[in-house]
């Protein structure tokens, strides 16, 4: 239950697989990450002709990713449902001819879309240039992304037997008590899937006791990363406007101050930032964001903390 003052969200099953769908295409930077962009359903083809349409793809320009995105709903059978779906959808990613098309589709956004491009401009990547980098990306392995209202056994079980890489992420909705049709949907902390076979196959830390996803800023600040009081710093220049520095301060719950507000996150202080200089981003990355005065981003405080073993 979500609670506001005196209204209550109760947890609410989504009317459909096709709700759940459009909610990703509305909001898909807060599962596939703030340097991806969306392409929508298109029909693909195995090499026998079998068509297949994913309910989107999305791509990671910043990570070189991309992802055959399947919502689904927690209800439907894995062996009868998910599985021979995802199953041609991999085959049929893998044809040349689907390749071809979702790189004339990418550059299509690129030409049409203002935010797709800024994206590709924040990281240097000139028009002439789009085609070739969305290609190479492509010929990597697709992840497969699933978001879903649940995740049963069958399902962790299944995607862990696969080649590829899926990452499963539990998307809920809420809608107000006695009031249906005010609709709120929870989303995970920082893209954090439920499942993800990709860190699973990394070689082990020496840090076991804790996982990349659970590292906070307050594990930082126990492993002496971090000290609290610590300016840590971010520079944003928006299109076509000027550039800003910020600094935001450690506090002893983890959280961090910056423009007379608290942050439980990086990544929503860093966006509370980059929104301040004139962006219109709905989304960023905190822990490559900000810097202490050595210049290490949190993520590089991040692996310094996992690949330190714990003493007794």
């Amino acid at each position: 239950m979500l609670i506001f003052k005196d209204t209550k969200y109760i947890k609410s099953p989504f009317d459909s697989e096709a709700e759940l769908e459009q909610v990703i295409v509305d909001n898909y930077e807060y599962l596939f990450g703030p340097t991806s962009f969306y392409l929508p359903k298109t029909k693909i083809k195995t090499a026998d002709g079998v068509g297949t349409i994913p309910d989107g793809f999305a791509i990671d320009i910043g990570q070189k990713k991309w992802y055959l995105v399947e919502a689904e709903l927690m209800h439907l059978s894995v062996w009868n449902h998910i599985a021979p779906q995802v199953t041609k959808q991999i085959l049929a990613s893998q044809q040349s001819i689907t390749k071809r098309t979702l790189v004339e589709l990418a550059v299509e956004q690129y030409q049409a879309d203002p935010y797709t491009k800024e994206k590709f401009e924040d990281l240097n990547i000139a028009a002439i240039n789009v085609r070739q980098v969305v290609g190479d990306i492509l010929e990597t392995d697709p992840i497969i992304g699933v978001p879903i209202d649940g995740v049963t056994n069958d399902l962790r079980d299944w995607a862990r037997t696969l080649k590829y890489k899926v990452k499963l992420w539990i998307v809920s909705k809420f809608v107000e008590f006695n009031k249906p049709t005010n609709i709120v949907f929870e989303f995970p902390e920082e893209f954090k899937p439920e499942l993800d076979t990709e860190e699973e196959s990394k070689p082990q830390k020496a840090n076991t006791d804790i996982a990349q996803y659970d590292v906070g800023l307050t594990d930082l600040v126990n492993a002496t990363l971090l000290t609290v009081g610590e300016k840590l710093t971010m520079a944003y220049k928006p299109r076509n406007g000027q550039q800003k520095k910020y600094e935001a301060t450690v506090l002893e719950d983890g959280s961090l101050e910056l423009l007379g507000q608290l942050f439980s996150s990086p990544s929503y202080a860093a966006l509370a930032g980059i929104q301040d200089a004139g962006s219109d981003r709905k989304t960023v990355n905190g822990w490559i964001s900000w810097k202490n005065n050595k210049s290490k981003t949190l993520a590089d405080l991040r692996e310094q903390l996992l690949n330190t073993a714990v003493t007794s």
